[in-house]
């Protein structure tokens, strides 16, 4: 489907599809849809506002969360609060918290979560107050990356679809994106030996399928690419980056996210519009803009117009997010009793924890 609205992920703003956000959604046509607490207030609205959503859409949107546990668990008014992965240690745990993250996942009529996160917090990073401590599997490069990749290929065998994150490593920031830009002093020896490690082996599994795009600059290194201002770009806008390393030197072909344009990172550097194009020509397939629907549109209306002059070419790109939707397992039937029952599987899990 070409409409420009198939390039972004978008949030919306409340529990219900009511006639503003009936009215957001046929407009824009997203290529995706992601949940946030705010969606959420129990399973039963929860799958019914996910069913809405798929019966307005004419296509099979993405339909996804961020679902890690800890400090990033959109379902705790749902479940018993999922532990965070950076207490888990074992196989046998990660395989049963993806399972419960999966059929959690699918029971409320979505098919995706934005995780597992692949940053590498190794020691000294441990300390480094980038909102990142406790969301990594693993406190090596090595476990961190085999733990990630069998919670996601647990997940795929469950029928949902996972994502690392966050290209190219965000292990070594000292500031949270979320609120501004991280400037991460990094070297090309322990860029390439540390933080595109979990990247160059889970890929070369073939089940990584959507990886996630980091707002953060790396001065240091050779990749790093300044804009006509002198203004360092972060990943998630350089073509160099994503392009370059990861599509051309790492070889990737599936699809591409970036993190929420939304974010101070960007905000603070970029307009939404500026970002969104800029994203989509560095080679990110889908942009996301999680919060405000008036970013949304100003976002669709740029790439529509860009698309229409000849400045973005999205045949490649329309190409990947028609592949990743084929590969979206449809919904289970929603069951009350076994929502009830993973909620018992996450109290046996973190009883095992503790």
């Amino acid at each position: 489907m070409d409409h420009p609205g198939q390039h972004l992920l978008i949030g919306l703003p409340g529990p219900e599809l009511d006639d503003s956000t009936e009215a957001l959604l046929k407009e824009i046509m997203p290529g995706g849809i992601c949940l946030f607490s705010r969606n959420i207030r129990e399973a039963r609205q929860t799958r019914d506002l996910v069913d809405g959503i798929r019966e307005l859409l004419p296509y099979e949107p993405i339909l996804c969360i961020d679902q890690e546990g800890g400090r990033v668990d959109r379902l705790r008014k749902i479940f018993t609060p999922m532990p965070e992965p950076g207490r888990i240690r074992s196989v046998a745990d990660v395989v049963e918290l993806a399972s419960i993250i999966a059929r959690s996942i699918r029971l409320l009529g979505l098919n995706m979560t934005l995780a597992p996160v692949v940053d590498i917090l190794e020691h000294p990073r441990d300390n480094l107050n980038n909102g990142l401590v406790g969301r990594s599997f693993g406190s090596t490069k090595v476990e961190t990356t085999q733990l990630a990749g069998r919670f996601l290929r647990t997940l795929n065998e469950n029928g949902c679809q996972g994502c690392i994150k966050h290209f190219p490593g965000l292990g070594a920031s000292r500031v949270d994106s979320h609120e501004e830009l991280p400037v991460v002093d990094l070297g090309n020896d322990e860029f390439n030996d540390v933080d595109l490690y979990p990247y160059r082996k889970l890929m070369s599994t073939g089940e990584v399928h959507a990886i996630m795009i980091a707002h953060a600059a790396f001065p240091d290194l050779s990749l790093q690419e300044n804009d006509q201002n002198g203004r360092l770009l972060p990943s998630s806008l350089s073509r160099s980056m994503v392009n370059g390393l990861l599509r051309g030197e790492m070889g990737f072909t599936g699809l591409v996210l970036s993190d929420d344009l939304e974010m101070g990172a960007i905000l603070k550097n970029f307009g939404i519009h500026e970002a969104s194009v800029m994203s989509l020509n560095a080679g990110v397939d889908m942009v996301a803009i999680c919060a405000d629907p008036d970013n949304i549109r100003r976002a669709c209306d740029a790439v529509a117009s860009d698309l229409a002059s000849g400045k973005l070419d999205n045949a490649g790109s329309a190409a990947r997010i028609a592949e990743f939707r084929s590969r979206l397992a449809s919904p289970v039937d929603f069951d009350t009793f076994e929502i009830d029952s993973l909620s018992s599987r996450v109290d046996s899990l973190c009883a095992r924890l503790d």
